[in-house]
């Protein structure tokens, strides 16, 4: 992994959560299957131990992701952010140069992305193309079927 990973405060809180429950709700309840399946007898071919322990093991790998995310990220404060240019945790808005459609998007770090909610990480080649860019300004992007060009029509928190 990088050495930062940068994080919007709500992303960087989604995580923390995230562990919170893991390791908290979630262990107890992998640890209980664990036990349960252990009294049923010789674990040797015990399919519910078998599953249990795949389960804690993916549990667990995901607690020390989510752990190494922490430890590495870079909380991006919004309020700190001028908005006069494109920028992680900023939303913009942009039209398509040579059609009229308008698109939203929350430029976000790639650990937030969620484009079906309209957040782009700022890795991808939409949100590095609209970085920087003031309102006005045209952004190009290289996709498989050529180049789409957006106008910056407005930036907002």
């Amino acid at each position: 992994m990088t050495d930062e990973m940068l994080l919007t405060r709500k992303g960087y809180d989604k995580i923390v959560t995230e562990h919170e429950e893991l390791i908290t709700v979630r262990r107890k309840e992998v640890a209980e299957r664990i036990k349960e399946a252990i009294s049923y007898g010789d674990i040797s071919e015990n399919s519910e131990y078998d599953s249990a322990k795949n389960e804690q093991a993916e549990l667990e790998e995901r607690i020390n992701k989510l752990e190494n995310m922490m430890r590495i990220a870079k909380i991006i404060d919004e309020e700190d952010i001028p908005d006069d240019r494109v920028g992680i945790g900023l939303k913009v808005k942009v039209k398509e140069v040579g059609t009229e459609e308008i698109l939203e998007f929350t430029i976000v770090g790639s650990t937030e992305a969620d484009p079906f909610q309209g957040k782009i990480s700022n890795a991808s080649l939409v949100g590095a193309a609209l970085l920087g860019k003031k309102v006005d300004e045209i952004a190009e992007v290289q996709v498989p079927d050529g180049v789409v060009s957006y106008q910056i029509m407005d930036i907002f928190r």
